[in-house]
């Protein structure tokens, strides 16, 4: 018998040198079981118990270690330890007398510390995409074909190759491998050479994520690429004070003249007026679908090369006068009446002396609301009245400052509708002010107004309309390194987000009511 060379073990033969004799002795004696005895006797049959089930594990575990031999590591690391202290307080394996290292049953865990990774807006960011691949065409004079996507394998097996106008992804898949669809790229014409040509360059309007953002259509997205990416065929003037030129955008019919029509046109404004694209972007965010696709553009008609905004020429717009650029003629007295008439609301038709207009009420709602985010004078207030202007605003420059003392005989301009849908207005002219300090803020645009859109303002409500600006800018890559990128984006959206505050605060004081207006 050996003697125990740990504490533990030494208190344990203490104990029971002294409870088997004593509960031998209780046991067999004839002296009488008193509650005292009774309980000593208990306490030694437990303490044995447990002694005898510690041995019996220890046994086992012994047995499981050496059955395992040198692959016991590899399982113990599979084996969940629910109770493993990560604090560091466990003891190294102890050493025995023989040399020999006696092993715990314990997992030592290394904690890495977690990466920390830059936020990034959904959709914001290029993901790694597989490379697109071209053949040349099997016979001549046909058109090459573009495979959708290759496997490593299958571009490892590529032939080298070239056909010009087609996009190539650096190698070609054999003829015949796999289903094929027909792909033309910019400037491609048919019957060309069986070569590849460089790729062809990337679209400004990017799109990274699966789908576009959920604000922006199908045809905004068209739209957004014909005017980003598409070839000049002709130039032509507009009959405007802005100085700004009708585009003609791919060409017509060989032998005709380009001209808008029978070709899409885009109408080319100043780079000051870039802050157009960015109420194109606004208003869809917000659910008003008033505006038309914008899209910031570098063109080879402005010398110094600065991104100028391209709004999209819409033909179905209905005519408008050459001093008010209005397809209905409204003065600010004739305005503020036809609110207190509410013309249209719930499908009540107006009766003839009200003078309304073809225009829903709930429309001036929406124009106030997005002429205040932005603080647009041009349309509601042209001769500056509700704030300080600047010298180099129009209505200083035109000297309609003094006009302020009849404002109700001032002229409302750029209230345009559609010629198939005169109910609704169209916002153009989005010249947009972002340095307007909180004190000179314009809210006569707000007078007379007494609901608003509930789909703009839950949106200004909530917390996520600067991660859709950030979302929905992105797109236009030519607008978003001519704002510097990130870090210019969010100083624009300080300034709508501060004024959506205030916006919301004027609701609230005012008891104006929140409608929906999806009419």
């Amino acid at each position: 018998m050996t003697c125990p060379d740990k504490p533990g073990q030494l208190i344990n033969w203490f104990i029971c040198s002294l409870c088997i004799p004593r509960a031998r002795k209780l046991w067999s004696s004839r002296r009488p079981r008193t509650r005292r005895n009774l309980l000593l006797g208990t306490a030694c049959a437990i303490y044995l118990g447990f002694l005898v089930s510690q041995v019996g594990r220890s046994s086992i575990q012994h047995g499981q270690a050496a059955e395992k031999g040198p692959h016991g590591s590899r399982d113990t690391a599979e084996v969940p330890f629910p109770e493993i202290p990560l604090d560091g307080t466990l003891a190294p394996p102890e050493s025995q007398g023989n040399g020999t290292t006696l092993q715990p049953n314990v997992v030592y865990i290394t904690l890495r510390s977690k990466r920390s990774k830059p936020a990034n807006i959904r959709g914001t960011v290029k993901p790694k995409r597989r490379k697109k691949y071209a053949v040349a065409s099997a016979a001549p004079r046909q058109a090459a074909l573009v495979g959708p996507s290759l496997q490593p394998q299958e571009a490892a097996r590529a032939a080298n190759a070239a056909v010009p106008g087609f996009a190539q992804g650096g190698n070609l898949a054999k003829v015949g491998e796999r289903p094929w669809r027909l792909v033309w790229g910019p400037g491609v014409r048919a019957g060309g050479s069986d070569f590849l040509q460089p790729k062809a360059k990337e679209s400004n309007i990017r799109i990274y994520s699966e789908s576009a953002p959920s604000w922006l259509s199908k045809d905004d997205i068209r739209k957004m690429r014909l005017l980003a990416d598409s070839e000049v065929a002709g130039l032509g003037q507009v009959s405007s004070k802005s100085g700004a030129r009708l585009l003609v955008l791919e060409g017509s019919a060989p032998g005709s003249a380009p001209r808008c029509g029978p070709s899409p046109c885009g109408l080319l404004k100043q780079p000051l007026d870039t802050s157009e694209v960015f109420a194109f972007h606004l208003d869809r965010i917000l659910g008003l679908n008033r505006t038309l696709p914008s899209v910031s553009r570098k063109s080879e008609f402005i010398q110094d090369g600065r991104p100028c905004p391209i709004i999209l020429w819409d033909a179905s717009l209905s005519p408008a006068s050459n001093d008010t650029h209005s397809s209905v003629k409204l003065t600010w007295g004739t305005y503020q009446q036809l609110l207190k008439q509410k013309c249209w609301q719930n499908g009540r038709v107006p009766k003839p002396e009200w003078g309304c207009t073809e225009i829903h009420h709930h429309e001036w709602s929406k124009m106030a609301l997005f002429d205040f985010l932005l603080q647009i004078y041009n349309r509601l207030d042209t001769n500056c009245c509700g704030f300080r202007p600047r010298k180099e605003d129009a209505c200083v420059q035109n000297g309609l400052r003094p006009k302020c003392n009849d404002q109700d005989s001032a002229a409302l301009a750029h209230i345009v509708q559609r010629k198939h849908d005169p109910r609704h207005l169209v916002f153009i002219d989005n010249k947009g002010f972002f340095d307007r300090s909180e004190d000179n803020l314009n809210f006569k645009l707000l007078e007379g107004i007494k609901e608003f859109p509930e789909s703009a303002v839950s949106v200004l409500k909530s917390q996520h309309l600067r991660q859709k600006l950030l979302q929905s800018l992105f797109l236009d890559k030519v607008y978003w390194e001519s704002q510097g990128g990130r870090q210019g984006i969010e100083k624009l959206i300080d300034v709508i987000e501060q004024r959506a505050k205030i916006l919301i605060t004027y609701i609230n004081a005012h008891g104006a009511k929140v409608l929906p207006m999806n009419e």
